[in-house]
């Protein structure tokens, strides 16, 4: 399995929506796709260049995924394992938003922000959110420095109520659903919480006064 490589860059080329270069090691050429921002930053023609690498291995042939940054590559590993994200829609979420920019919209659930990516729709953006969020933030949150919005309200014991870290993610991602952005979800958690809601793990009556509450504001 390959999964670094470093050479001299001898040609870089794009194809429809697809970006490669040539990397050769030792007198062998490799032929590697990457995404539009890595293939936006490459350095000029025989310069050294390495690579962190996903080999992907199917019946019709092998292909390389190569990225700049090791944490790139894993991001992607974790977007091709979601049911009806291909190698393609991956790297466009790569060129589309930073790692950060695309860990936190999966974390927060901000749909609209992950369906800027071309070919990422509304259910698949849920799917990622749904499928990715608790392992992304574990895996990259403190690298990141991902906090939830809500964390510190919690940890401050200031008198506001709020759901269970469970049902706060359910909550998020059901309003998320319905079209509201994250900034919008927290606060009105927070001002559903500062009413002091009874039964604080109710989370039908979360979503019954959260969007009360977002109506109200929009009117």
């Amino acid at each position: 399995m390959i999964g670094w490589l470093q050479g001299r860059l001898a040609e870089h080329w794009q194809q429809a929506n697809r970006c490669g270069l040539l990397l050769v090691c030792h007198g062998v050429g490799y032929e590697v796709q990457v995404s539009r921002r890595q293939w936006e930053r490459l350095p000029d023609r025989e310069a050294e260049l390495s690579l962190f690498v996903h080999q992907a291995i199917r019946e019709d042939g092998w292909t390389l995924y190569g990225f700049g940054e090791r944490h790139e590559r894993d991001l992607f590993r974790e977007l091709v394992a979601v049911s009806g994200v291909g190698p393609q829609m991956a790297l466009g979420l790569l060129a589309t938003l930073t790692t950060e920019e695309l860990v936190r919209a999966i974390v927060q659930a901000d749909l609209r922000l992950l369906a800027r990516a071309p070919g990422v729709g509304k259910r698949t953006a849920e799917r990622l959110s749904v499928e990715l969020r608790s392992r992304l933030q574990e895996r990259f949150g403190a690298s990141l420095e991902l906090v939830d919005p809500l964390a510190d309200l919690e940890a401050s014991g200031d008198g506001e109520a709020l759901p269970a870290a469970a049902t706060r993610e359910e909550l998020q991602l059901t309003l998320a659903a319905l079209g509201y952005e994250p900034l919008e979800i927290n606060r009105a958690l927070r001002a559903v919480g500062g009413q002091g809601l009874a039964g604080a793990e109710d989370g039908e009556a979360w979503l019954r006064e959260s969007l009360r509450w977002l109506s109200s504001t929009a009117a």
